[in-house]
């Protein structure tokens, strides 16, 4: 819902840090690497209870995946032929990695020792299961039918309740009020969960 707003605000500032990085040993791989690893500290961070580094850890791999489009897009624009599609594959495939183990991690730390119940968590699971399957078999059929939705990403996506904006700033809440993760995660899976339906919805009307 809040991912087009982000993306007004945040291009321009998004584009220039891209292009203070734009030097030959760093790639949009790495930078999507750096995704992939900060986010796994996170959520390890997150399991030990280690709650402030959690969320720096957080917010940071959030920012490596903010950059590596832009840098990848900026290198495209000087003539770089690009490869193949292996980037957006390898970024898509990091953020379904970093956003179950961020989930986990919470779970594991705010019901340790506390007798909280895992249930809210596995809820957030099964919605991310649900809605990542539903917008990853509707860009791979749009692109077959012809009817992707260009909007500069990788996939076709639909727009939904729960965007990558809402994500950061859930994962963020339950790592700042890990008192309250339990809550934040009911609430979180309810919103995702009402975004899978509309995508699943909005999917099959599209593809009729």
């Amino acid at each position: 819902m809040l991912d087009s707003t982000a993306r007004a605000v945040l291009d321009a500032p998004l584009a220039r840090a891209a292009a203070l990085l734009d030097r030959p040993w760093i790639t949009p791989d790495r930078l999507t690497g750096a995704n992939l690893v900060l986010g796994l500290a996170s959520a390890g961070a997150a399991a030990a209870q280690l709650w402030g580094p959690a969320l720096g850890l957080w917010l940071a791999c959030r920012l490596a995946d903010g950059l590596d489009g832009p840098l990848a897009r900026r290198r495209r624009e000087a003539g770089d032929p690009g490869d193949g599609g292996a980037g957006g594959f390898f970024d898509i495939t990091a953020d379904f990695v970093v956003y179950g183990a961020g989930v986990v991690g919470v779970a594991v730390g705010a019901t340790a020792g506390v007798g909280a119940s895992w249930l809210p968590f596995l809820a957030v699971l099964l919605a991310y299961y649900v809605n990542g399957a539903a917008f990853l078999a509707f860009s791979s059929i749009a692109e077959r039918a012809g009817r992707q939705l260009d909007d500069g990403r990788s996939l076709s996506f639909l727009g939904g309740l729960a965007e990558g904006t809402e994500t950061v700033l859930a994962h963020a809440l339950w790592l700042l009020l890990p008192g309250y993760a339990e809550p934040v995660a009911w609430v979180w899976a309810a919103l995702v969960g009402i975004s899978a339906a509309h995508r699943i919805r909005a999917g099959y009307r599209a593809l009729r």
